[in-house]
């Protein structure tokens, strides 16, 4: 425990809570901060001026990371025929249909990480809502995971399409990499996850937008960031 403490404090002394910094410098800091002994993943927290509880404040969408997320995700399609086929041809994980839904229903199985589905198939998958939900697992249209083309989503998903999303705080958390990217990648993955909040503004959001903005590792404390819409 106090090796613990030692690290933590060696890390708090290189941050300054009060400080915004440059993303050039904040990169290099959470890389610095992440000194545990596994492969530690970034993430960015993004506060915004928006009221989630109004569908029109709403904010949400996918973007491609540049450099991926650094981790390998498990994909689940639910489909038949012609567009199962070429979901095991494109590399999903697991592949069925009410075979798979049962196995969720009946076994709470969650061995996946992206669920994948076909429009046809959401009068079935939509049954599976109470469960997939909660965990953020439901297919849905506007995270490209309700598709008839499944070998673009499979793509998509394994090169590193992350999906961000306002919660009840209207604070948004994406991961954008993983520490052993180094500080380049990590800020191309975070301009590029900006770029798509800013887009994503609605229009009926009002006065500041970004009201604040951190990057942590999954250790480390987490570091401001300063930036200009």
């Amino acid at each position: 425990m106090k090796k613990i403490a030692k690290r933590n404090s060696e890390i708090v002394k290189k941050i300054d809570n009060l400080t915004q910094y440059d993303i050039a410098d904040a990169a290099k800091l959470v890389v610095e901060s992440a000194t545990a002994k596994f492969d530690e993943t970034i993430e960015l927290h993004v506060k915004l001026g928006v009221d989630p509880r109004h569908a029109d404040q709403q904010v949400r969408g996918v973007c491609i990371l540049p450099h991926g997320t650094g981790k390998t995700l498990r994909v689940l399609v639910i489909a038949k025929g012609d567009k199962a086929d070429a979901a095991a041809k494109a590399g999903a994980d697991f592949v069925g249909a009410e075979d798979m839904i049962a196995k969720i229903q009946n076994e709470n199985w969650f061995g996946f990480d992206v669920c994948v589905t076909t429009p046809d198939m959401m009068g079935l998958v939509g049954r599976l809502g109470k469960v997939l939900g909660p965990k953020g697992l439901m297919p849905n249209p506007k995270s490209g995971t309700v598709t008839m083309d499944i070998e673009k989503a499979i793509n998509e998903i394994k090169s590193g399409k992350v999906e961000y999303r306002v919660d009840k705080a209207a604070i948004i958390h994406v991961p954008i990499g993983k520490k052993s990217f180094g500080a380049e990648k990590l800020i191309d993955n975070f301009n590029t996850v900006m770029e798509a909040i800013v887009k994503a503004k609605p229009a009926a959001a009002k006065g500041i937008y970004l009201r604040s903005i951190a990057i942590a590792s999954t250790m480390g404390p987490g570091i401001k960031v300063a930036y200009r819409m």
